[in-house]
């Protein structure tokens, strides 16, 4: 039987995946163009009447599996992917901090020095310049910072990009380094959705509020980054699990957001403090023992702001409630 030879610009990926290839590679047998491969057989059969195209073809794949993200970049030859937390971009070599070699025997002391020479000498070349130190500090800050508060990847990734940027375009001068890192977690916060209050970034820094929203402000200014308003909805989830509240709890602090919001009750307030009223509110409405002083010392806003606004809401669900149960003159 003639083998008709497959053209290399298609890429097949996996067993009974069929693939569109160019007319020259009919099969001999009924004429089709749609082939799959097989690659636990190494053949190429056709899709339309089974016959073997090819055989002992070619895995270009990797020799190794991997189930999810962290055993794939365990098991893969050529590092792991280049990462903005950390200053040289996580793509220099490193020399092994071990002091044995490659059959595994203990170094000589003489060797030994030379090594730790080395070392020495390699730190100091990776960090050479101010821009290198800048970011090798302020970047070690930012992890620490984010693992306090319990931030997923992407945010340190994001954040770390926005303190990179501001380092290349000159804008931390004058600034302080650890308040610079903490407005860019706030700024990246803000972005993905995963709004953190400048209450909470302080207790991570060594600075006060005041300097961390001014830092914030300006970088903001000078990369010309646009953020969208913080909705008192994405506060919800997180107050109310801190808090050990069951999930109706949370849904029906939902609800009354979306009625105060609609109603415009929550323009010029601050978020936090809305979404922390709200959740008192959805408390005593589902009979949940949770006192304004429990509510504040988790959200981080003040009794008599979680006090305020839980009158507003309260006022207003009464006016509600009085508008849905007095009848219409007819």
């Amino acid at each position: 039987m003639g083998l008709v030879k497959l053209g290399m610009q298609s890429e097949y990926n996996v067993s009974d995946m069929s693939e569109q290839i160019e007319e020259e590679d009919l099969c001999p047998e009924c004429g089709s163009l749609r082939h799959s491969r097989d690659y636990k057989r190494a053949e190429i059969i056709c899709s339309e009447c089974g016959l073997v195209i090819e055989d002992r073809i070619i895995d270009q794949g990797p020799e190794w599996r991997g189930f999810d993200n962290n055993q794939r970049m365990a098991r893969e030859h050529t590092g792991p992917p280049r990462t903005n937390t950390i200053h040289d971009m996580g793509i220099s070599a490193m020399i092994d901090p071990r002091d044995y070699d490659a059959r595994g025997s203990p170094l000589k002391p003489q060797t030994r020095a030379r090594m730790n020479r080395l070392r020495k000498w390699d730190r100091r070349a990776k960090i050479s310049s101010s821009v290198d130190k800048n970011l090798s500090c302020a970047l070690s800050d930012l992890d620490r910072m984010a693992g306090q508060l319990r931030l997923p990847r992407n945010i340190r990734e994001a954040a770390s990009a926005i303190y990179r940027r501001t380092v290349e375009n000159g804008f931390t001068r004058g600034r302080s380094m650890e308040s610079s890192a903490a407005s860019a977690i706030y700024i990246s916060c803000r972005q993905f959705g995963v709004p953190r209050t400048l209450e909470e970034m302080t207790k991570v820094t060594r600075y006060k509020k005041k300097e961390i929203g001014k830092n914030y402000r300006g970088i903001v200014r000078d990369l010309g980054i646009h953020l969208p308003p913080v909705n008192a909805i994405d506060y919800v989830p997180r107050f109310t699990s801190l808090l050990g509240l069951p999930e109706t709890v949370g849904a029906r602090a939902i609800g009354i957001l979306r009625r105060v919001i609609d109603e415009g009750m929550g323009s010029g307030k601050g978020p936090a403090g809305t979404a922390a009223a709200a959740i008192y509110t959805a408390c005593i409405q589902e009979e949940k023992n949770r006192t304004q002083r429990d509510i504040s010392h988790v959200t981080g806003v003040t009794e008599v702001t979680v006090r305020n606004r839980y009158r507003d809401i309260a006022e207003y669900l009464n006016r509600d409630m009085e508008r849905e149960v007095t009848p219409v003159a007819g």
